[in-house]
């Protein structure tokens, strides 16, 4: 696919859902590896998706929600 195909494809599918703001491919990455760190996915895991390297990169590409972190301050 081309890069325009793509942009296109992109388009289409967030008008579809309702969404009207422009979204980059780079925060629709950032929004799927927050979901799949909520929904309990292994950091290790969403690295190897990512295509990570280092592990320590990972966390720039996820952003925790203060339910999570609560979650894991209590378990302690």
């Amino acid at each position: 696919m081309s890069p325009q195909a793509t942009r296109a494809d992109r388009r289409g599918m967030l008008k579809q859902a309702g969404i009207e703001k422009k979204i980059s491919p780079h925060k629709l990455r950032h929004t799927d590896a927050t979901h799949l760190l909520n929904a309990g996915a292994a950091r290790v895991d969403i690295q190897a998706l990512l295509g990570h390297v280092n592990l320590a990169t990972t966390p720039i590409d996820t952003h925790v929600d203060q339910d999570r972190m609560a979650a894991v301050v209590n378990k302690r």
